[in-house]
């Protein structure tokens, strides 16, 4: 790969998120903590969901398939900020940072377009109850996943193709505890001006644009429902809350990052821990906590696991 892109650079220099011991130890329990949440609270969602016959339905299977995205998305960052606390040298190979890019950014173009998903089955199952079943079915289920896939890996790879053949001769430190496409192109040896525009345009205002697309979803279901009954105005907002949580937890830091490209480090390090720590492990909390349907998933699973046990 250095071979290819002409790169003297065999690795590159990350920033440590701490210098005393005493706060080396504080974020080693808060982000181990935390990732055991992530991974836990996510299987637990993916696994319901498989396994809990009521919930074979496309608001699931997208929430599944959302839950997955999280934990792949924390995975490709939190391991590693873990293991580099307590290292002098936190050193990652050419290969390792470019290879964390393009997963970061194809988990982040995948929960995109999910988000999107879930705000389309939403708007059907609230605007349009009688056509739900015709219009989102599991075929039109796994064409909105199949969709968020590949145009979560064209995203990817819209930014990697450019970045993986920038010439890297001198330069190390990424200035941030892991490696996004951003910060690794400004360690290029060249201009890279019109370069940095097509990732701001690309991860940035797509980001902008689809969360206030969203929100403007959002609300033009909640003036539907107000319009045919106040009544029910009150429960589609409750159900729809979690939706709303969820997307600007995800997409404002997104804008922050990418919007106003190349912000201070402490900027930069607090909107990422909450993209790739805090927000992975709240989905899962926000989304059993507040739906009944989650809820009595967890009550069967648990009486099931009580009857195996009994019965062994």
């Amino acid at each position: 790969m250095d071979q290819v892109n002409g790169s003297v650079v065999n690795e590159f220099v990350l920033l440590g998120l701490a210098q005393s011991l005493g706060m080396q130890v504080l974020l080693f329990l808060f982000f181990s903590l935390f990732y055991a949440g992530i991974i836990l609270g996510n299987l637990f969602i993916m696994f319901t969901v498989i396994f809990d016959s009521h919930l074979h339905s496309p608001m699931y299977i997208l929430l599944a398939n959302l839950s997955f995205i999280d934990l792949g998305l924390s995975s490709t960052t939190v391991p590693r900020m873990i293991s580099d606390l307590f290292s002098d040298c936190k050193i990652i190979s050419f290969h390792s940072c470019m290879i964390q890019m393009f997963f970061i950014h194809v988990m982040g173009g995948v929960e995109m377009i999910l988000l999107i998903a879930m705000a389309f089955d939403r708007y059907t199952a609230i605007c349009r109850p009688l056509h739900y079943l015709t219009i989102m079915n599991l075929k039109m289920c796994m064409l909105l996943v199949m969709t968020a896939w590949i145009i979560g890996v064209i995203h990817a790879v819209s930014q990697f193709v450019f970045v993986i053949n920038l010439p890297f001769c001198g330069p190390k430190n990424v200035g941030s505890f892991y490696c996004d496409f951003p910060r690794v192109i400004k360690l290029a040896c060249m201009d890279t001006y019109r370069l940095e525009f097509v990732v701001t345009a690309n991860s940035g205002f797509i980001s902008m644009g689809t969360f206030f697309f969203l929100i403007v979803s959002y609300i033009f279901i909640l003036i539907t429902v107000r319009q045919h009954s106040s009544k029910d105005l009150s429960k589609a907002f409750i159900t729809l809350s979690a939706h709303i949580t969820v997307v600007v937890l995800f997409f404002v830091p997104c804008m922050f990052l990418y919007v106003w490209p190349f912000p201070t480090k402490s900027m930069d390090t607090f909107f990422a821990i909450v993209d790739f720590v805090v927000t992975p492990v709240l989905n899962p909390a926000i989304y059993t906590l507040r739906n009944r349907d989650m809820k009595a998933a967890m009550r069967r699973l648990s009486q099931q696991v009580v009857s195996s046990r009994e019965m062994s």
